[in-house]
């Protein structure tokens, strides 16, 4: 497993964000929204025992993993996971797991699925989080990955109209605004496969982002026309958004039964759970439960 980061590279913090009602609860995303959920219908499989949702914010996509037993629901925000508490309840299925996915807290092998939607493009090092996200899945399991596309449609024509310096057609990321990347599609393909991955399947998404479309025709009709052109995304990626279904390869083992968490500091595997929460006895560290979700972000020195 890639070792824990000791110097994490710079992470987003949406703590204290209203990003659930500014940005998707004003109903001007309800297109975007619905054009996804066609996306991970096509992707998901039809079930399985664990999935690790990764950036799962205030919870929007989690009720569509219907098909898995539990759902750990990781974000870096605690104040995300609160909100993500109050839509989906407190239950056994759902596990609240505060993280960076630099560093993520679990055992080698232990998921059998994973999703990163609308996370990616605020990595400065994707391949670091790659590689944490492979390590922690079992071979064969699921990963379904969303990104925003460098090669758009809109990017090209501007650059062709020299209304924009970066050059859509060179593999590299861009951060148009900072720690906000575009990806090449060819960039991710290669990620992918360099993290231990094998692409299944591609979608483009969202081609009709364009206010005056969102305005003048119906949520539905630009929804399953999208549904449509997704379709295509194995032979060409020229929408903003591209979900990519891919595979875990090799043949290392799964997480040994019981085990889960592991000191993300470290990388060793935590004991059983105290009243307070995990401690590492190596690190001197301690990893609490506040208010129902594990906060592997903040932890307590111990004595």
């Amino acid at each position: 497993m890639p070792d824990p980061v000791s110097v994490s590279p710079p992470v987003i913090d949406y703590e204290g964000s209203d990003y659930q009602t500014s940005f998707w609860d004003t109903g001007e995303r309800v297109y975007e929204d619905g054009a996804e959920a066609v996306a991970l219908q096509r992707l998901l499989p039809s079930g399985g025992k664990l999935l690790l949702e990764i950036g799962a914010g205030a919870g929007r996509n989690t009720p569509r993993y219907r098909g898995f037993e539990r759902v750990v629901v990781m974000d870096y925000s605690r104040t995300q996971l609160q909100q993500a508490q109050q839509r989906l309840g407190v239950s056994e299925r759902y596990i609240y797991v505060a993280a960076n996915v630099y560093s993520l807290p679990f055992v080698p092998g232990l998921f059998d699925a994973a999703t990163m939607i609308r996370v990616i493009h605020h990595l400065a090092d994707a391949p670091l989080g790659l590689a944490q996200i492979r390590a922690s899945l079992q071979p064969g399991a699921t990963f379904i990955l969303e990104y925003a596309n460098k090669q758009n449609l809109k990017a090209i024509v501007r650059w062709l109209l020299r209304r924009q310096d970066w050059n859509p057609f060179e593999q590299q990321p861009v951060e148009f605004v900072e720690l906000n990347f575009d990806f090449h599609p060819a960039y991710i393909r290669r990620e992918l496969a360099q993290a231990g991955f094998e692409v299944q399947r591609q979608l483009t998404v969202s081609h009709f982002r364009m206010a005056l479309l969102k305005r003048t025709l119906p949520t539905g009709l630009l929804v399953w026309l999208d549904s449509l052109a997704q379709l295509t995304g194995d032979l060409w990626q020229l929408s903003p958004s591209v979900f990519v279904k891919s595979q875990a390869a090799g043949d290392t083992p799964g997480a040994e039964a019981g085990a889960f968490f592991r000191c993300p500091q470290c990388g060793t595997p935590l004991p059983e759970e105290n009243e307070h929460g995990f401690d590492c006895r190596q690190c001197k560290l301690r990893w609490p439960v506040r208010d129902g979700i594990y906060d592997f972000k903040e932890p307590v020195q111990l004595n």
